[in-house]
């Protein structure tokens, strides 16, 4: 179709053109990770309420469709989306430790416990240097010292589960991408504390 043709066009008609045109795979992502991210931004002001604690989850509510995304495809967990949540989760920390005067001891630990047993994990070859970070981020965003235990527990689980299926079909040979499962342990413990809180 000319340029001219498409600028005679009525308006309805060219709105029509538009939208039966292919999405960009962009777009396609798009359509598909806000509504998640919207639904996990809910969950975490639920979950956290109106505090500190609730940026790094809201942080982490928006990169997750993407985190697990590209490990899936790839099996990678990008710095630029990981290392943000740790950044967020330290400066979350430090300005409530500023405000109250308290140290937040279970975001402390969680992040601190978290990465160095993932770290460990990945000096014996399970796991790669992403997910430590990753490990890292989740333990600083668990406010409850009950995130803290369940988020991993519930990852290491689900992701055990998993590995025992791919063995089963396809031997030694199959990998799995576990930032997902450490992400899905971590947000199950959130939507169970925003369960409890709604209740």
């Amino acid at each position: 179709m000319d340029v001219l043709t498409r600028s005679t066009m009525p308006l309805a008609a060219r709105l029509h053109l538009a939208l039966r045109r292919p999405r960009s795979g962009i777009g396609r992502r798009l359509a598909w990770q806000i509504p998640i991210v919207a639904a996990l931004v809910v969950v975490s002001v639920i979950a956290a309420g109106p505090s500190l604690s609730a940026v790094p989850l809201a942080y982490l509510a928006v990169v997750t469709p993407e985190l697990v995304r590209v490990d899936v495809r790839s099996h990678r967990l990008p710095n630029r989306l990981v290392v943000p949540g740790i950044a967020f989760g330290l400066v979350s920390a430090a300005t409530e430790l500023a405000i109250t005067g308290i140290p937040p001891v279970p975001q402390l630990i969680a992040g601190a416990a978290y990465a160095a047993f993932l770290l460990l994990l990945c000096v014996t070859g399970g796991m790669g240097m992403g997910d430590v970070k990753l490990g890292a981020a989740l333990g600083l965003a668990s406010w409850l010292p009950f995130v803290g235990v369940t988020s991993p527990v519930v990852a290491f689980l689900a992701g055990g589960v998993a590995s025992v299926i791919l063995l089963a079909r396809h031997g030694r040979g199959g990998r799995i991408a576990f930032g997902p499962f450490l992400l899905a342990g971590f947000w199950a413990a959130v939507m169970l504390v925003a369960w409890v809180t709604r209740g």
